[in-house]
């Protein structure tokens, strides 16, 4: 009698987590700038109260190669770099850019990157960029939240266009959107 309510309770407790369905993110109707990085818009709303509230932020930001190189140089002043650390570090820059992913979420556990997979297109639907992060943990951010970041090397483009990103995270199933005005 103990093993059928046990079956029981077992089926029916899969049974409602397999009809729990997490809500889709809200939609901007124009994208939003980004106010960390001026070359990333938000298309979906993941910054705002709601978001906060369940502990579920993802941001992007964009660095292009210009500006790498700006902070490469502005930092071998500062620290007086041999020339050798500077080739070294100036020969390692993605020539691309980079893209910094940062996600917060509410326990360690959850903030593990591997759960995220980029996948960047242009206008036309071509792919350039299709990639899961690596394993890790987060750090403890505030209160309950663990906030988790990955810097990836982006993909260089001929002509600046912009792209867009779609980021989805596999423990929260659902998406993140973005638009990188790409250099």
């Amino acid at each position: 009698m103990k093993k059928l309510f046990l079956l029981v309770a077992l089926l029916s407790s899969f049974a409602a987590s397999a009809q729990m369905v997490t809500p889709e993110r809200k939609r901007y109707m124009r994208p939003k700038k980004d106010e960390e990085c001026a070359l990333v818009l938000n298309v979906t709303k993941n910054t705002d109260e709601d978001s906060q509230k369940d502990a579920s932020v993802t941001r992007v930001a964009y660095r292009p190669y210009a500006e790498l190189v700006t902070a490469l140089n502005a930092m071998r002043e500062m620290n007086r770099w041999a020339d050798s650390t500077y080739q070294r570090r100036f020969k390692n820059l993605p020539l691309g850019g980079e893209l910094q992913v940062t996600m917060y979420r509410r326990g360690a556990q959850n903030a593990d990157p591997s759960a995220l997979a980029l996948k960047a297109t242009t206008k036309d639907g071509k792919e350039v960029l299709n990639q899961t992060l690596t394993a890790g943990t987060g750090r403890f951010w505030n209160q309950d939240q663990y906030k988790s970041e990955r810097v990836i090397p982006f993909v260089k483009m001929e002509t600046p266009q912009p792209l867009t990103l779609i980021i989805t995270d596999a423990k929260l199933k659902q998406d993140f959107e973005y638009v990188i005005n790409a250099q």
